[in-house]
């Protein structure tokens, strides 16, 4: 068995007539993902202008599972970008609610699954109307109904806005996952297609991913669209469990993985993780 690969080597862009025929025979079987095994193992390039089959810029191991994928007649619906993190997490190229890279997507409360008009205690999902009358995710009585914990740090799979809305195969990122977005990559202000946002770049294989500046919405406004964006994680700040992490970054440079209020509508960019 053959454990995930860091390294990975640019592609030469070139999009074969079927997608997942590498070796250019016309058809999609095993046979191609042989081909891209001998490239990644034993530097055979013979068709490396049509093994960066999912169009990432690189040819890696993910370009195998694609291919495997397509043979299996299993369709992956949402695109993602592997920069060769040392933890296997795979980033997807847009938000969750998002059709491209620059939208902006949904906004959600954390643990909440769907957006909505209004964000604010009174009608947060978790609570039963006030910060510290919380009814799920609570370490500390102090913060919970009646004295309520459960000792929850980690949202549910049916609390990920992630996987409740794109399945099983993804989930919103750990504090741990996000801390390594910020320390493994370098991070660019820029515009994209006429959306200001930020430039992850990888420190690793040079792969990149764009995160709009997607602002907030708080009551029944959105806020600081442009300048400002907050992503949450899916865990919890146990200290004050009304807060949850997330990362949060601003046009002026300020970038920090850091914690606030459940109850206020950030975006989601979902990840899942390579598997060997």
């Amino acid at each position: 068995m053959i454990a995930m690969l860091a390294v990975c080597s640019a592609a030469m862009a070139q999009t074969p007539a079927v997608k997942g025929d590498v070796n250019g025979d016309g058809y999609v079987t095993t046979t191609d993902v042989t081909t891209l095994y001998n490239y990644l193992l034993i530097g055979d390039e013979t068709y490396a202008a049509t093994s960066d089959v999912d169009g990432d810029g690189y040819i890696t191991v993910g370009d195998i599972t694609v291919v495997y994928n397509i043979i299996l007649g299993v369709t992956v619906e949402h695109e993602y970008v592997d920069l060769g993190l040392p933890s296997g997490t795979l980033w997807a190229t847009m938000n969750v609610g998002a059709e491209t890279p620059e939208d902006y997507g949904n906004y959600f409360a954390w643990g909440e699954t769907t957006p909505k008009e209004v964000y604010s205690w009174t009608n947060y999902q978790w609570c039963n109307g006030k910060w510290n009358k919380l009814t799920k995710y609570c370490t500390k009585d102090t913060y919970g109904d009646n004295g309520f914990i459960d000792n929850k740090t980690e949202l549910d799979p049916e609390d990920d806005a992630a996987t409740a809305n794109w399945g099983s195969e993804w989930c919103m990122p750990t504090k741990d996952q996000l801390d390594e977005l910020y320390s493994e990559c370098s991070w660019q202000w820029t515009t994209s297609n006429n959306v200001d946002g930020i430039l992850v770049t990888s420190n690793h294989n040079g792969a990149t991913l764009f995160l709009p500046a997607s602002g907030y919405h708080f009551g029944t406004e959105l806020y600081s669209t442009g300048t400002i964006a907050y992503y949450w994680s899916r865990t919890l700040y146990t200290a004050r469990s009304y807060y949850a992490y997330y990362i949060y970054f601003h046009t002026s440079g300020n970038i920090s993985v850091t914690n606030g209020d459940r109850d206020t509508g950030y975006t989601v960019r979902a990840v899942r993780v390579s598997k060997n």
